[in-house]
């Protein structure tokens, strides 16, 4: 690691992060001329109000809305867009959240999208102070399931796309949003990790919540994009629940140079760059015993593909998890995407690597099976261990 690397000052491992646009491993690479824009607007004062206006009129312009907004969060944009059904433009109603007493307050999800991105959906509704209505089961939502859910308390009805969702058996967007409409609810969708600036609103979406911080490689942040009115009573939640979420003006200048360079950005290259990336890890496991390794589709359709590791313990003499964390460790620490490790795979995800670093990822892979074949005992450490010490690894702080 460069000393002039900010974590080798900082005393932080130089990670290296195979496993996505995850927040606990910041998100991504930030793109040059949001870096440029964040530092030149630290030092000055502006406007909010009118530097939101500025903001609103880019986000129309890439999504089709009418208007947008930047957050804090795509998590601070669930709960400000469902607050914003709740209260409308009731400026009264909106420091009163989250006491909904006199308000519509029952929220719609089905139960296969009520999964956690670090933190449960659900609760990101509760905030506001609405109550979370699950719709069918984890496994099979229907149509009749909607219908049957909405009372004259509906506000709204959530849908989230992620790979973290039941992926069969859920109510298709179009006929979601076709239900809900008919009833007079608008329909929320959290997009957050999603290539797609249209095609949500085309389908029926009233909002659209999208990470500026993933795929656009902005800062943190959070973006809404939907009609006017309903985008300006997100925005006015900020005078109540939105305050303790609010968006500093370099978060929202960042997101605005990210979208801007969204229109011009290469795609193609940087699909080749990917695709680079998934040959050598290819090449680097070929051969290599219990070790098969497949390139698989993004699931909600990204246009990125991520490398797809299976680990046959008998053969390799690891385990997938164990080999997982056995990477993790160290000087060169490399973090996979492992939240389906208990299956005996994990994922490989080229979308956040610096010049040259999946030949160090080929490097590491090799080095841990190499050792892993060398070892008197297989290395195999039960699961529910792992799972319990990554539990305890959640409460532990420095003194």
């Amino acid at each position: 690691m460069s000393t002039n690397d900010i974590r080798s000052r900082l005393g932080l491992r130089p990670v290296i992060n195979v496993s996505g646009t995850m927040t606990s491993l910041g998100a991504s690479i930030v793109v040059p001329p949001a870096v440029e824009a964040v530092s030149a607007i630290l030092s000055e004062f502006v406007e909010l109000g009118d530097l939101h206006r500025k903001a609103s009129a880019v986000i129309a312009n890439l999504t089709g809305a009418e208007a947008g907004f930047v957050t804090a969060s795509c998590s601070a944009a669930i709960s400000l867009a469902v607050a914003a059904a709740m209260t409308g433009s009731d400026l009264a109603a909106i420091e009163r959240l989250p006491d909904a007493t006199g308000l519509k307050n029952e929220v719609i999800i089905q139960s296969g999208h009520m999964v956690s991105y670090g933190a449960p959906v659900e609760q990101a509704i509760r905030l506001t102070g609405a109550k979370v209505v699950p719709i069918g089961q984890a496994t099979s939502a229907s149509a009749y399931h909607l219908a049957g859910a909405i009372t004259d308390r509906t506000a709204a009805a959530v849908y989230v796309v992620s790979h973290h969702v039941v992926d069969y058996a859920q109510i298709p967007l179009r006929v979601f949003a076709k239900i809900a409409h008919e009833h007079g609810i608008p329909v929320i969708v959290d997009a957050a990790s999603e290539y797609d600036l249209q095609g949500f609103l085309a389908d029926g979406a009233d909002l659209v919540l999208y990470s500026g911080h993933k795929f656009l490689g902005g800062p943190t942040s959070g973006i809404v994009a939907g009609p006017k009115e309903l985008v300006r009573n997100v925005y006015l939640q900020n005078r109540g629940i939105g305050r303790g979420m609010k968006v500093g003006k370099e978060g929202i200048v960042g997101t605005l140079a990210a979208l801007q360079a969204w229109k011009t950005r290469d795609h193609d290259g940087i699909r080749a760059r990917e695709r680079k990336a998934l040959d050598c890890w290819l090449a680097a496991l070929d051969g290599k015993q219990g070790v098969k390794a497949v390139v698989v589709p993004d699931p909600t359709n990204n246009p990125l593909d991520r490398l797809q590791v299976f680990i046959d313990p008998q053969e390799a003499r690891i385990t997938a998890w164990d080999l997982a964390d056995r990477l993790a460790a160290g000087d060169r620490p490399v973090i996979v995407r492992d939240h389906e490790v208990e299956h005996g795979y994990f994922f490989l995800d080229p979308c956040n690597l610096h010049p040259d670093e999946e030949d160090i990822v080929a490097a590491r892979l090799a080095e841990e099976l190499e050792q892993a074949r060398k070892s008197n005992l297989p290395i195999a450490t039960p699961f529910e261990d792992r799972l319990l010490a990554k539990e305890a690894a959640i409460l532990q702080w420095p003194d």
